[in-house]
Parts: C-alpha cells; sequence; structure tokens
C-alpha cells in the first residue's frame, strides 16, 4: 500500500494537535478496553504521619542504614515522617545551629563569672642583693631581699549598681534567641524535606502514568498497524499512532529524568553524600480541607514563630546591653583580701613569717573622653533599630500567613475541579473509542480525547501534590514546631 506524504498545512496543523497528546487509553478491540488508571491520590500533610503504613522490625531501621530488602533488590521505605527526621539529624545547618546555641550558653557563663569571687595563688622566690632598690619598672616594693614565700589573694565584686546584672540578662537572652534560631533552622529544613518529598512522590506517580502510557500506545499502535494492512484504516491513521508513540516515549525520558532529578535533591536535603533511592510511601487518607479562619492562624504565628521569637529575645537583649552600658558611669565596689608566708627571710627586716590583710576599694570614673557615654548611647540606638526589625517581621508574617492561606484554599479547590475534569475526561475518552471503533470519527477525533485525558490525569495529579505543597507551606508559615 502506497504511504501517504502529508504535506497540505491543514493537515500538518492536525498531525501537530496528534503530538500534543501526551497519553491516551488502548486502542482496544469491542473484546478489551483498557483505561490509563487515574492520578493517585494525596493527603494532608497532617495526616501523614498517623495512618502511614507500620513498617516491619527490619524495615524501621534509618533510611541511610538499607534496611534488609533492599539486599533483596527492593527499595528501602521512606515516609514523610522519615525524611524529616533525617533532614534534622543529618543537615549541617542544623547541626550549626545547635552548635551556635551551645556556643551561646558559654557566654552567659563568661558573662556571670564577674559576679563571682576570684581567687589568685602565688608562689616567689627571690635571690637579690640586700636591699638594693628598684628604680625602673614595676614597683611592688621599694627594696629587693632575698626570700622565698607562697600566698594567694582573694577579689569579690560586692557592688556595680546593676552593670553585671543586665549583662548576663542580656546574654541569656541572647542564648533564648540562639535556641529560637536553631528551631527555626530545623523548621526550615523540614519545609524543604518536605517540599523534596513530595516533589519526588510527585515525580515517580508521573513515571508510572509514562510507563502506562508507552504501553498502551505500543498496543493501540500495533493494532492500527495490523488494521491498515487489512485495508480497514487509513495510512494517515498509522501515522497519528507512531507519533502518539514517539511522543509517549519522550514523555516517559522526561518523566525518568525528573524523578532521578528530584531524588538527587531529596538525597540532598537527608544530608547523604551518595546516591540512594527509595520507596516514597504516602497515606491514602481522603484530603481534608484547610482551615476556614485565617486570623486565628495569623495569631497563632505570631505567637509561635521561632524567628519572630528570636528577633524579639534579640530586641530584649540588645535592651538590657544598652542598659549596662550606661550604667558604666556608676561607681564599682569590690572587697579584697591577701594571705600568705614568707618562711625564707633576712631576719633583721621581716619581724614574722606571715602576712594578710584584708580592704574594701571602689572605683568611680571621672571622666574618659565620652567613652561611656557613647557606648550607651549606641547600644540604645541598635536596641531601637532591633525593634524595628520586630515590627517588619511582624507585618512580614501577617502577610505570608494569609497569603499562604489563599493559595491553600485554591489548590484545594482546583483538586475538585480536576477531579471533575478528569471523570469528564475517561467518559469523553470511552466515547472516543466507541466511536473510532465503529467508524464514525476520525483518528484526529479519538487523538484528541487522548490527549485531554492524559492532561486531566496529570493535571488531576499536580493539584493533589501542589494542595499537600501549601499545607506544608502553611505549617511553616504558622510556625508549627518539626
Amino acid at each position: 500500500m502506497m504511504q501517504l506524504k502529508i504535506q497540505r498545512p491543514c493537515l500538518q496543523s492536525v498531525l501537530a494537535l496528534a503530538v500534543l497528546a501526551s497519553g491516551a487509553l488502548r486502542a482496544q478491540t469491542p473484546s478489551a478496553q483498557q483505561q490509563l488508571p487515574d492520578a493517585p491520590r494525596a493527603v494532608p500533610v497532617e495526616l501523614a504521619q498517623q495512618s502511614a503504613p507500620a513498617m516491619q522490625p527490619a524495615e524501621a531501621t534509618a533510611p541511610q542504614s538499607p534496611p534488609d530488602n533492599a539486599a533483596a533488590g527492593q527499595n528501602p521505605r521512606l515516609t514523610q515522617a522519615d525524611a524529616e527526621s533525617m533532614a534534622i539529624k543529618n543537615n549541617p545547618r542544623v547541626s550549626v545551629a545547635r552548635l551556635l546555641a551551645l556556643a551561646q550558653h558559654q557566654v552567659v557563663r563568661e558573662t556571670r563569672s564577674a559576679e563571682l569571687p576570684t581567687a589568685t595563688g602565688s608562689i616567689t622566690a627571690e635571690d637579690a642583693e640586700e636591699a638594693s632598690r628598684i628604680s625602673a619598672g614595676s614597683l611592688t616594693a621599694s627594696r629587693l631581699f632575698e626570700h622565698a614565700g607562697a600566698g594567694g589573694g582573694v577579689t569579690q565584686l560586692i557592688t556595680d549598681f546593676g552593670r553585671t546584672l543586665n549583662l548576663v540578662a542580656s546574654s541569656r537572652l541572647q542564648e533564648k534567641a540562639q535556641n529560637a534560631s536553631a528551631l527555626a533552622s530545623e523548621e526550615d529544613i523540614v519545609l524543604v524535606a518536605d517540599q523534596a518529598f513530595f516533589n519526588a512522590l510527585q515525580a515517580q506517580a508521573l513515571l508510572k502514568v509514562a510507563e502506562q502510557n508507552v504501553d498502551t500506545r505500543n498496543t493501540s499502535d500495533v493494532q492500527i498497524r495490523e488494521l491498515t494492512k487489512n485495508n480497514l484504516r487509513s495510512t494517515l491513521d498509522l501515522s497519528f499512532a507512531d507519533v502518539n508513540l514517539s511522543q509517549a516515549k519522550l514523555l516517559l525520558l522526561d518523566a525518568q529524568n525528573n524523578v532521578d532529578s528530584t531524588m538527587a535533591a531529596l538525597d540532598a536535603v537527608l544530608g547523604l553524600d551518595h546516591e540512594a533511592t527509595y520507596t516514597l510511601v504516602q497515606d491514602d487518607a481522603p484530603l481534608q480541607p484547610p482551615p476556614p479562619d485565617s486570623d486565628r492562624l495569623i495569631q497563632l504565628a505570631l505567637r509561635q514563630r521561632p524567628d519572630l521569637q528570636a528577633l524579639n529575645y534579640s530586641s530584649q537583649a540588645d535592651v538590657k546591653f544598652s542598659r549596662a552600658q550606661l550604667d558604666q558611669l556608676l561607681p564599682t565596689v569590690s572587697a579584697m583580701g591577701t594571705a600568705g608566708s614568707v618562711p625564707i627571710r633576712p631576719a633583721q627586716y621581716y619581724t614574722q613569717n606571715w602576712w594578710g590583710a584584708i580592704g574594701v576599694n571602689m572605683n568611680i570614673p571621672i571622666f574618659n573622653g565620652f567613652l561611656f557615654t557613647s557606648q550607651a548611647k549606641e547600644a540604645t540606638l541598635r536596641a531601637q533599630a532591633a525593634s524595628e526589625l520586630g515590627r517588619g517581621l511582624r507585618d512580614r508574617i501577617v502577610r505570608d500567613v494569609r497569603t499562604a492561606w489563599l493559595a491553600t484554599n485554591t489548590a484545594y479547590q482546583k483538586v475538585a475541579v480536576t477531579s471533575e475534569l478528569l471523570s469528564e475526561a475517561n467518559m469523553a475518552l470511552g466515547l472516543a473509542q466507541t466511536r473510532y471503533r465503529i467508524g464514525l470519527s476520525t483518528i484526529v477525533e479519538l487523538s484528541q480525547a487522548e490527549y485531554q485525558q492524559t492532561d486531566a490525569a496529570i493535571g488531576n495529579t499536580d493539584a493533589q501534590y501542589q494542595y499537600r505543597l501549601s499545607l506544608a507551606t502553611l505549617n511553616y508559615q504558622i510556625g508549627t514546631t518539626p
């Protein structure tokens, strides 16, 4: 049979429309009809942990240590909760934040040391020209004698009129701020882990659709080829089938590349330095609608967002520090004591072999070139700037929570619309297949129905995973603790 060469622009346009068809059902005989499966259902983030399939003890080990089923050719299972736990445990950003919080705790102890006594001990032996005088350098005594002795001294701050107390309070608030920052880093990593997990899960679902697409289009191509040999269909129909099969293979290649890319991104978020492939586990519970009230979510976010808490603690610490800087203008009162023994000494100059004394000292700042007043003013201005930063962050949180809530509601509505669209596309495709089998329609009509059904299936899958991602983003915006 001679092959038909398509050169007319109108036929080329029809063929281009068929090339766009990325998924289809089998071109069935009356005894065998098969449709592409509907897109897998997604569930809200907050329900993923409640009804996840229970893992066997051999599968409950950490994902970085694959369970026994990995040795049998199966990939280890990974749930959303596992991904979040691994990301928090292994991601270096979380480790850095925690180490900085521990370091800030030591700063509190360093600052508080000014309130505690200071004790020193000394052992001295000296060989000198008897009664020689010191004429330069440090003057600890006017005359030097050959002697050996040991002693110690104690210094205790009595009061500096609140400066040290304010410094300690500032350090403790900074520690709380650092702890809140560490929690904020964990929530950042949890959000990134959720996004990577859902992207990988969506890519794997679309890969299954692409594989089924290639299988059905290959079957359809074989059937139409046989019908063409028997002069029951034209070579145009066969050309459309060949083009659709090639398009399905290209879709499969893109889907496989997307799976590999999303899995590599997931490995990076999990803190792995090697390639690992998991069987991602999702919950099959029905979707739940988003919270109905955004104002309540905003108030919740303002109470529990860790980054806002960190900024508030830092602002309070700056206020305490500004007060401490101002307290430098006040006197400092300290108590001192010393005692020791001189077992080796010249008897004509030492009447006894020990010494001891106690005393109180007050340091009064008089003038140092306006250093203390300038430091106090600088600290006050920085505290005011930190307060303004906190106010700006509060405004952004209100905006982000409201935006995330609106996006979540829109995503939830899209799930219902795309589900209805998929149902209608399945019905239309069934009718188009029946019409094509009995000769009442052309391959163009069938290809268009196939394209619409595949596009609806992909759109429904995207809508469901986008809703899950929007829920994860909303949880992040309101400061849900991981």
